[in-house]
C-alpha cells in the first residue's frame, strides 16, 4: 500500500489547527446560519417588514430546516470534510439573498435552506474534530471547537449592534454577515478539501437496542430545546420593546453569545471530573431561572440576567447531553445522539408557535418553556445515575 506523505508539523499545532477550523466553522454554522435572524429580527421590526409573529415563523423554518438537514446527514453519511465546504458556502449566499431579496414566503425558503446547511456543518465538525482530538488525546479539546456557536452569537451581536447605532438597515445587515460567512468559507474551503477522504478510522460492533433511560433521556434533550429557543430567538425583540437606545437593547446578544463561549471551556474543563448527569441537571435549572425571570418585570438588568443564564447554560446542556448519550448508548451511541438531534430539533420547531399561539405574547410561552424545563430536570434526577467510563 502506498503511503501519503505529510508535512512534518508538532502535534500540538496539528491539534490547533483542528480545534481552530472546527470553531470557525460553527461560528458560522450557528452564529450565522442559525442564530443570525435573532438580532436582525428588530431591525426588520423596525423597518416593518415583518411582525413578531412573522418573525416566529421564520425561526421554525430555520429550525425546520435543521432538522431536515440532520436527517439528511443521518440516511445519507456525507464525507464530514465535504459537509462542511459545502455547508458553509450555502450559509454565505443564501445570507447574501436575505438582503438582496424581499418577500416574506422568499425569506420563509431562505431561513429554512440556511437551517438544513447549518445542520450540515454541525454535524460535519462533529464527525471531522472530535476523532481528531480524541486520538491526539486532547478530548477536552473539544471545548475550543464547540465555543464556537457562542463565539459566533456574540460576533453576530456585535455586528448587529453597529449596524443598529449607526442606523444601516437590515438588508445591509443582511449582506454584511453573508459577507462575513463568505470569507470563512473560503478561508476553510483549501483545509478541508484537502481532508476529504482522510477519516478517522472508528472500531465498528454491532449495535445494542437503546434502553428505555437512553429514550428518556433523548426526550428530556428534547425538552431542552423546547425550553431554550424561546429567549434564544425573542430576547433582542423584547429588549427592543423596552428600551428604546439601540447601544443597550443591542447588548443583550453579544452578551448571550459571550457567555456562551466562556461556559463552554469552563464546562469542557470541567466535565472530565465530574457526572454530565449532574451537570445537565444544575445548568437546567439555571436555564429555567433565565427563561421564567422576564416573566416577573422587564429592564435591561433582568434581559442582562436571562441573556447571562440562557446563553451561559445552552453549549454547556449540550456538551453534557452528548456526553451521556455515549454513555447511555455504548455501541448505539452515534444512533442515540441521532435521536438526540432529532428530538432537539423537534421541541426547537414548537418554540415560535406557541408564541404565535398566544397572539405574539412572550409571558405564557416562557411560563410554559420553564415548566418543561423542570420536568426535564426533575425526570432527569430521578434515572440511574451510574458513574461514567472514560470515552
Amino acid at each position: 500500500m502506498s503511503s501519503v506523505s505529510t508535512p512534518t508539523v508538532s502535534p500540538v499545532m496539528r491539534v490547533g489547527a483542528v480545534a481552530w477550523i472546527g470553531l470557525a466553522g460553527l461560528a458560522v454554522a450557528m452564529g450565522i446560519g442559525r442564530f443570525a435572524f435573532t438580532p436582525v429580527l428588530p431591525l426588520m421590526q423596525q423597518e416593518g417588514s415583518v411582525t413578531l409573529v412573522q418573525g416566529g415563523w421564520l425561526a421554525t423554518a430555520n429550525y425546520l430546516g435543521y432538522l431536515a438537514g440532520a436527517l439528511i446527514c443521518i440516511g445519507w453519511h456525507p464525507g464530514p470534510a465535504r459537509a462542511v465546504r459545502w455547508g458553509l458556502l450555502s450559509i454565505a449566499v443564501l445570507t447574501f439573498a436575505m438582503g438582496l431579496t424581499e418577500g416574506f414566503w422568499i425569506w420563509l425558503i431562505l431561513r429554512l435552506l440556511a437551517g438544513a446547511a447549518s445542520a450540515f456543518v454541525l454535524v460535519g465538525v462533529s464527525a471531522w474534530a472530535m476523532p481528531r482530538l480524541a486520538l491526539a488525546h486532547k478530548k477536552t479539546w473539544s471545548g475550543y471547537v464547540f465555543s464556537g456557536v457562542g463565539v459566533g452569537i456574540c460576533a453576530t451581536g456585535v455586528i448587529c449592534l453597529a449596524a443598529g447605532s449607526l442606523a444601516f438597515g437590515a438588508r445591509s445587515t443582511w449582506i454584511c454577515l453573508g459577507g462575513v460567512a463568505a470569507v470563512f468559507a473560503l478561508a476553510l474551503w483549501l483545509p478541508l478539501r484537502g481532508d476529504d477522504g482522510h477519516e478517522v478510522p472508528v472500531t465498528k460492533s454491532r449495535a445494542a437496542p437503546l434502553r428505555g433511560e437512553a429514550r428518556l433521556a433523548a426526550l428530556c434533550y428534547g425538552a431542552f430545546g423546547y425550553g431554550y429557543i424561546i429567549p434564544a430567538t425573542f430576547l433582542p425583540a423584547l429588549a427592543r420593546e423596552v428600551i428604546t437606545d439601540p447601544l443597550l437593547f443591542g447588548l443583550i446578544w453579544p452578551v448571550f453569545g459571550a457567555a456562551g463561549a466562556i461556559s463552554t471551556l469552563c464546562a469542557a474543563a470541567f466535565l472530565p471530573h465530574h457526572s454530565a448527569r449532574r451537570l445537565w441537571i444544575r445548568a437546567q435549572w439555571i436555564l429555567a431561572a433565565g427563561v421564567i425571570a422576564p416573566v416577573f418585570t422587564i429592564n435591561l438588568y433582568v434581559l442582562l440576567f436571562s441573556a447571562l443564564c440562557v446563553g451561559g447554560t445552552f453549549m454547556v446542556i449540550t456538551m453534557a447531553g452528548i456526553r451521556e448519550a455515549r454513555r447511555l448508548g455504548g455501541t448505539s451511541a452515534a444512533r442515540l445522539i441521532a435521536l438526540y438531534t432529532a428530538a432537539f430539533a423537534l421541541g426547537q420547531i414548537l418554540g415560535p408557535p406557541t408564541v404565535s399561539l398566544f397572539h405574539g405574547g412572550l409571558a405564557a410561552p416562557s411560563v410554559l418553556a420553564a415548566f418543561v424545563l423542570v420536568a426535564s430536570s426533575l425526570a432527569l434526577g430521578r434515572g440511574a445515575s451510574a458513574p461514567e467510563t472514560s470515552e
